[in-house]
């Protein structure tokens, strides 16, 4: 790498952290330029308190999964880099904090106007990120552990939204807190489903898939008759399942759907470009 690039980089480069429900979502940036994005299980409390110990970036992301075919042309050799995080765990939050250089990103950082304080700050990341990408008004489906909706009008005002147990939460529940039924697995459910089942697992997936359905689609048609011109992104880990599900029962509104798997970090990058 020459010497001006690597000045460039060691400028520019930082790592967005989500701290979610389930899993960690990592971003590396370039500048306002996502160069990857990747998953990891939560890590150990032991390893985090070691990060700090690497001295370059590269060995950093080997230890934090990132395959090293993806990095080692940009980050060989360069120092540790920013990390910002946003956290819906507070325990999580508490322990990623003793990583050096690490800036927990707030709600009173989004420009959103009408937010309320305990507003989960990857909702309001999330839409932030989609407004500003897409424009407002922007309704921002997360299609994960739990389904959330959230929106904001023309004037970036927050409107409020839901939120209900996600896909997998819901069959999960039924096979733990019930006597003789299954836990049904995710993977079984790529396509959709027969309406009526002719056994119990069908008819749970059955159950838990046309009500979710059916409960998306009365928002989404709620919300284009509040804003007739607003546009609606879905993220989160299920967003392609409900995406081949809409698009199966309700291809008009499938096709009118952003479908965008990083709208947190678009949120988190305006935050470190444009302060907000």
């Amino acid at each position: 790498m020459k010497p001006q690039r690597q000045r460039e980089n060691r400028e520019k480069i930082w790592l967005a952290l989500e701290i979610g429900n389930s899993r960690l979502h990592w971003a590396l940036f370039l500048g306002e330029t996502l160069y990857s994005a990747w998953d990891t299980d939560y890590l150990p409390e032991s390893v985090i308190q070691h990060l700090a110990e690497y001295q370059t970036l590269d060995d950093l992301l080997e230890k934090i999964f990132l395959p090293s075919q993806q990095a080692e042309s940009l980050t060989k050799t360069l120092p540790l880099c920013p990390l910002l995080l946003a956290s819906v765990v507070p325990s999580q939050t508490a322990i990623w904090q003793t990583y050096p250089n690490t800036c927990v990103i707030t709600l009173d950082q989004i420009p959103l106007t009408g937010v309320y304080p305990t507003l989960g700050i990857d909702r309001a990341l999330a839409l932030w990120g989609a407004g500003k990408a897409w424009g407002f008004p922007m309704l921002v489906i997360d299609a994960g552990t739990a389904l959330t909706f959230t929106a904001a009008d023309a004037n970036q005002c927050l409107l409020g939204g839901a939120i209900l147990p996600g896909l997998g939460l819901q069959f999960a529940t039924l096979g733990q807190k019930t006597g003789q039924l299954p836990l049904v697995e995710m993977h079984n459910i790529a396509s959709l489903v027969p309406r009526f089942g002719l056994n119990t697992t069908e008819a749970i997936q059955s159950g838990v898939i046309y009500t979710l359905i059916a409960g998306i689609k009365d928002f989404i048609e709620a919300w284009w008759h509040l804003c007739p011109d607003g546009k609606i992104a879905i993220k989160g880990g299920d967003r392609t399942l409900f995406l081949n599900y809409l698009q199966a029962l309700y291809p008009e509104i499938a096709a009118r759907l952003i479908m965008e798997s990083n709208l947190i970090f678009w949120g988190m990058r305006e935050i470190v470009i444009n302060g907000g």
